[in-house]
């Protein structure tokens, strides 16, 4: 799987632009560029120090394709641990072109997606959880997104956890020890102190579990549906939201037959709303359609706008919304609309009848807007946001990465099976088959434990020249 070679990829955006960056790592690297570099200095490129960035001209043999600057990287001190060059270069397709077919004539191959951070990992330059957030930083588009994978990337919860698997690991010699020794029943592997390791471990790995729901939401845009019955004003919420006419608007019932969905961030958070079909019987079979659509919706989102017309729901109509919507996980927020337009007897208030009766009814907050005042919209989205950050774990450490949880959750299971088997005082040949279970799955996390084909899986979601 690993190419020795030198590699080469563009590292900017595809298309022509002010300025193009080409990578090259291997160790034949710097040499490849020198043989076509000149620079203003005269100095050769191969007798500079790493870390220097030098202006020169590029060179197809005799003709002049570009002024460039040359950044040159020195192994083992490089992103990749190899030696690395690039070139930042003017950005016409042209140039770019012709940039790249002079150095696959010169031997370089082209880049797969993520070989560059695949060489840092196997050249040990950071573990597997670290690479993955690479990934995740170029993805992230929100504050909060950012925020767990340069966490990640920094060492994140790795660092802590490979400490505890080399705690496993020596447990788990000490006991194959033992089994040298049954005849003489000798006991090297205290298991007052695996006990508490265990605990240790079960604790820390519950938490990072527990933590995966809302690192999962920051990662991937928090799903929020607007639902409600038709002329609600579902679709005047959403465009509020995104301060845009982005859905239409019409009192004609059943004009949404479709999901329309956009996002807007709240506090560093990106929210994907979610403007749906207005709930109710229907023989139009595309408003049928898009109603069950929107019950599809409801069923993947996180938050759960409920809106309602202030003017003629009623409690036992809102009452058997919510209690047919009502999911595990899900926040429920009862937000009741045109509040601007009340002609209901002053004598009843549907907002004081609904929190009297809130114990029957499952929901998490409840907000009066009108769509037509920006403050109460405004009281909405930190509304929204609050009801996220109420799943937010405790402290800094935040798993949004699928693969990493499947494996803590695997490790878990191990370790459930190691306390059970302290518990009933079985033998240490039992026992250390469920250490080693847990030792290998936590050793996925980190990269300690890998194969070609969970590698070429990870790193084939990568962009080109990353």
């Amino acid at each position: 799987m690993y190419n020795q070679g030198t590699i080469i990829a563009k590292a900017s955006a595809a298309g022509s632009s002010a300025i193009c960056l080409f990578r090259l790592s291997g160790n034949d690297s710097i040499k490849m560029v020198s043989m076509c570099f000149k620079a203003k200095s005269k100095k050769k490129l191969n007798d500079q120090k790493g870390n220097t960035v030098h202006l020169g001209t590029l060179h197809l043999d005799e003709r002049t394709l570009d002024e460039v600057l040359v950044t040159i990287f020195k192994a083992p001190h490089s992103y990749t641990g190899e030696n690395i060059v690039e070139i930042s270069c003017h950005g016409s397709n042209f140039i770019q072109e012709e940039i790249l077919r002079l150095f696959i004539a010169k031997g370089a191959q082209h880049a797969k997606p993520g070989e560059f951070t695949l060489r840092a990992f196997l050249n040990k330059k950071m573990d597997l959880s670290q690479a993955e957030a690479v990934a995740d930083l170029i993805a992230s588009e929100s504050k909060a997104a950012h925020e767990i994978a340069i966490n990640q990337m920094r060492g994140g919860y790795a660092d802590e956890i490979c400490q505890l698997r080399q705690k496993l690991l020596d447990f788990a010699s000490l006991i194959t020890l033992e089994l040298d020794f049954a005849e003489e029943d000798v006991t090297f592997a205290d298991r007052v102190s695996l006990k508490n390791l265990i605990d240790s471990l079960q604790s820390k790995i519950k938490s990072l579990l527990d933590s995966f729901q809302y690192g999962s939401v920051i990662k991937k845009g928090v799903p929020v549906a607007i639902v409600g019955k038709p002329n609600a004003g579902k679709s005047s919420l959403l465009n509020a939201l995104l301060k845009e006419d982005r859905a239409i608007v019409s009192e004609i019932p059943g004009t949404t037959r479709d999901t329309i969905e956009d996002t807007v961030t709240i506090s560093g958070i990106e929210f994907r709303f979610i403007d749906t079909a207005g709930l109710r019987e229907t023989k139009d079979q595309i408003e049928a359609l898009g109603v069950a659509k929107a019950k599809e919706k409801v069923d993947l989102a996180k938050v759960m706008i409920y809106l309602f017309d202030t003017n003629d729901a009623t409690l036992h109509e809102i009452k058997a919304a919510l209690n047919g919507f009502k999911r595990e996980r899900m926040k429920m927020i009862l937000v009741e609309n045109k509040t601007d337009l009340i002609h209901r007897p002053k004598k009843f208030s549907l907002k004081k009848a609904l929190k009297e009766d809130s114990a029957k009814i499952p929901f998490d907050a409840f907000c009066s807007i009108s769509t037509f005042e920006p403050n109460s919209i405004e009281q909405l989205k930190i509304l929204i946001y609050n009801q996220i950050k109420k799943i937010a774990v405790q402290g800094d450490i935040v798993i949004s990465n699928a693969r990493h949880y499947q494996a803590l959750k695997n490790a878990l299971g191990a370790i459930i099976n190691i306390k059970e088997g302290l518990k009933n005082e079985l033998s240490g040949d039992l026992i250390s088959v469920h250490i080693n279970e847990a030792i290998h799955f936590l050793g996925e996390i980190s990269g300690e434990i890998t194969n070609d084909e969970m590698l070429g899986n990870i790193f084939s979601k990568f962009c080109i020249g990353k």
